[in-house]
């Protein structure tokens, strides 16, 4: 009875591509009372699994919370084996504003103390005693009344990129954190204010509706099916959408684009931005914002220490992180002393002889550092025919160019373009906005960049 991953992401993603079907990014919660959560565990995965189902999904004697991946073919069977429990009947699922093949590479169901980490230990705490649920119309009507308060039940990381221009946005690591802080700084208004809460996907605000009623609170009111569920009824109803900027999720995209509009910079230079990205050392792995000039410049780390360590053997990085636990650090991305945007330092300052220390470390010359200029990223791969899809976003290319295609797992690989497809139109020259194909020796990731060599 298999209970556990036997692919590794890497191999998962080829049978994705290959695959070709599309696949539907979603999420869903429940509380519940569950008697034996390690066998509900079980259950699902045994279910799941062969239903191409991938994602990180929690279970707890409290309920469930999913944020997953699936075959759209499959949407139904899926449906099915959710629903042959009673309190997931009918439940909402809420589906992803962007989608992306790649947003999960393996299924991971954990069984939990709690679905959502809270602190509390009170046995008079009634989690099922929540406010009153509201739908984006009348979340937007209810923002206009001067008696209401708004507050951001997410993290410091998540409310930086996109938020409700009139929240409050508790600088906080943890849900857990939050709870107190806001119970404390709104004390005064228990009966005479209106609290307003949302978060992501609506199970936190479940959770913090029925905390702040057992605390006193009056008048509390949670918006329906959080952030995702507010933008799916803003398109819908053709509503204005009172949320700006981008909705952090917890998978491969880290962020949905919800408008137009960038509320956050760059954390090593402070250019305008809202790209988080991962420190390309993995022995730090820091969650921070990272403009394209920086990614480059700081070869997609956090640091100048980050950018040695990365030029090292594998087997010396291995040694290195042997060992380091960095657990919630990764995501302290507006309090790391080493993001220099903070600190009002230059991110390059501290990189005038890095590479002397990096050819000192690895003994192996250091190739010539090649002249590029950023064109855009990878957005599919045909393997049949082993062609390329490329959104050019940037600047432009064209039949004869030199390209550089880079990520972390294609390495930097180069190729001159002998013939290119533009929207679908054989075309010698690709610019800004387009889609462009063309036939590589390589397989590329979503995560690729490329460049026109100069």
């Amino acid at each position: 009875m298999q209970l556990y991953n036997t692919l590794s992401a890497e191999e998962r993603a080829i049978m994705i591509d290959d695959a070709g079907k599309q696949r539907l990014t979603l999420s869903f919660y429940a509380y519940a009372q569950i008697s034996n959560p390690t066998q509900f565990r079980n259950d699902l995965f045994l279910a799941w699994n062969p239903l191409g189902v991938l994602g990180r999904i929690y279970v707890a004697h409290e309920g469930i919370n999913a944020q997953l991946s699936l075959p759209a073919d499959h949407f139904y069977e899926f449906k099915d084996t959710i629903e042959k429990y009673d309190f997931m009947k009918g439940i909402r699922l809420n589906i992803a504003v962007e989608h992306d093949d790649h947003s999960f590479l393996k299924l991971t169901v954990k069984v939990r103390d709690k679905i959502v980490a809270d602190g509390l230990d009170d046995e008079t705490f009634d989690a099922t005693n929540i406010g009153i649920h509201l739908k984006a119309k009348e979340f937007n009507d209810l923002l206009e009344d001067p008696n209401v308060i708004v507050v951001d039940m997410r993290n410091h990381y998540e409310s930086e990129i996109g938020h409700f221009t009139q929240a409050i946005r508790p600088d906080v690591d943890t849900f857990r954190e939050s709870l107190p802080i806001i119970e404390e700084q709104l004390a005064e208004h228990k009966q005479d204010k209106k609290l307003l809460m949302y978060c992501t996907g609506g199970i936190r605000c479940e959770k913090a509706s029925a905390y702040f009623k057992h605390k006193g609170f009056e008048n509390v009111y949670q918006l329906e099916g959080g952030i995702i569920e507010y933008t799916r009824q803003v398109k819908a109803e053709g509503l204005e959408s009172k949320f700006i900027g981008k909705n952090f999720v917890f998978d491969h995209r880290l962020g949905e684009r919800i408008t137009d509009d960038i509320v956050s910079q760059c954390h090593q230079c402070g250019k305008p931005c809202d790209v988080h990205t991962n420190c390309a050392n993995e022995g730090c792995h820091l969650l921070f914002i990272q403009c394209e000039e920086c990614a480059q410049a700081m070869e997609g780390c956090c640091s100048a220490e980050c950018v040695s360590v990365i030029h090292l053997p594998e087997e010396e990085q291995k040694a290195i992180r042997r060992g380091i636990k960095n657990g919630n650090m990764i995501f302290k991305k507006g309090k790391s002393d080493v993001l220099t945007f903070k600190n009002n330092l230059d991110p390059l300052a501290a990189v005038p002889n890095l590479t002397d220390l990096v050819k000192s470390k690895t003994s192996v010359k250091k190739e010539p550092k090649i002249k590029k200029q950023y064109i855009g990223k990878g957005t599919h791969f045909f393997p049949k025919p082993s062609i390329g899809q490329f959104l050019i976003e940037e600047n432009e290319i064209k039949v004869g160019d030199t390209v550089l295609i880079k990520g972390s797992t294609t390495g930097e690989q180069k190729l001159i373009i002998e013939k290119m497809f533009v929207n679908d139109i054989e075309s010698e020259k690709a610019v800004s906005g387009d889609t462009c194909t063309f036939q590589i020796p390589f397989r590329i990731r979503l995560s690729d960049k490329i460049y026109k060599v100069l």
